[in-house]
């Protein structure tokens, strides 16, 4: 049977702080702990008023300090505006905490506005195109496997531990697979984001993955897709609502500072070419009773590929949101407890 996880972007609700935001991730990592789930990634956005935080590897450690099992993880570093080193040193002391329960996925989007790309980057030269080197980088500090010759071949990541984090990269295009396969790290694909040819991403990572001597030694892959589920397809699609307003909202360029209440999103005065956005948005979604949700990521699972599923529910109730992976988890039978 295939995996789940979750991908947590952590949204601040109307009405709500972005405190209150933070405390409902917490319990929902508890909660999809006790439910099976595998896996909670949390994303690296910034100046973005809609999600509540900023900082993937400081919301890591107070995740893993709050759970007990899960895997727990970034969905991903933006790594061209950092250091590799520094990256390496920050999740190298999350595994000595958590040892056996970090993921550190990488990414090279800028995860945010060019204007908060500028602040990201100021006053440093940084060239994208370094991104895989610097995934190798990051490779051989959490793994005392710096080559010869390498400007830093002497320098260690402290803490020295005796495991490390799982590396993925991460991706919605091609050539984020390209790189994954030839580096040999594992892949995710971001098909939530709605971009096309994922399914043929995966394919040319699975098929041309080369072997890295200090990592898996064989391919690896899941996607993260949008899900949500309700005892009724008629609740679903209400819940649904919240997170068409707001993806509108970005397809669109109006910003919405927040994830609107279903109440809000229904009263919307929406054009016809918002609801002709929101149809096309939908494609690319998971909504449904839990045997339509069931069936549509096993499919998934089979069109791209991939073992693991990472599930992104922006429901605006709390209770509904659980409710919705408590939902899914039930039939997937995957509850432990």
């Amino acid at each position: 049977m295939i995996k789940l996880g979750v991908l947590d972007q952590v949204y601040v609700n109307e009405g709500q702080t972005a405190t209150e935001g933070l405390h409902q991730s917490t319990r929902l990592a508890k909660a999809t702990e006790d439910l099976g789930y595998t896996r909670y990634w949390v994303s690296e956005h910034h100046a973005m008023p809609a999600l509540a935080f900023s900082s993937p590897e400081v919301l890591v450690a107070h995740l893993a300090a709050a759970t007990n099992r899960i895997r727990v993880g970034s969905g991903g570093i933006m790594l061209p505006h950092y250091s590799a080193y520094k990256v390496a040193e920050n999740f190298r002391l999350l595994e000595a905490l958590h040892p056996g329960r970090i993921d550190l996925g990488l990414g090279r989007a800028p995860g945010g506005m060019p204007l908060a790309t500028r602040a990201l980057q100021q006053d440093k030269y940084v060239d994208v195109n370094k991104y895989p080197q610097q995934v190798l980088d990051i490779i051989g500090y959490l793994n005392n496997s710096i080559p010869a010759g390498h400007p830093f071949e002497k320098l260690i990541a402290a803490p020295v531990i005796s495991t490390s984090p799982e590396i993925w990269l991460l991706g919605s295009s091609g050539e984020s697979a390209r790189i994954a396969a030839t580096l040999g790290t594992s892949y995710a694909f971001a098909e939530f984001f709605g971009t096309p040819g994922g399914e043929m991403a995966t394919q040319h990572y699975n098929e041309n993955f080369e072997p890295n001597h200090v990592l898996e030694d064989h391919p690896r892959s899941m996607i993260a897709t949008l899900a949500i589920c309700a005892e009724t397809e008629e609740e679903a699609s209400q819940l649904a609502m919240s997170s068409d307003l707001l993806f509108l909202g970005i397809r669109t360029g109006l910003e919405i500072p927040f994830l609107p209440s279903v109440q809000t999103a229904t009263n919307y005065p929406y054009t016809e070419m918002d609801l002709q956005h929101i149809k096309e948005i939908r494609k690319r979604r998971v909504i449904g009773t839990p045997a339509q949700v069931k069936e549509q990521l096993l499919q998934m699972g089979k069109d791209y590929n991939v073992s693991e599923i990472l599930l992104n529910s922006p429901i605006h109730d709390e209770k509904a949101r659980i409710h919705s992976y408590k939902l899914i988890a039930d039939a997937f039978e995957m509850n432990v407890n």
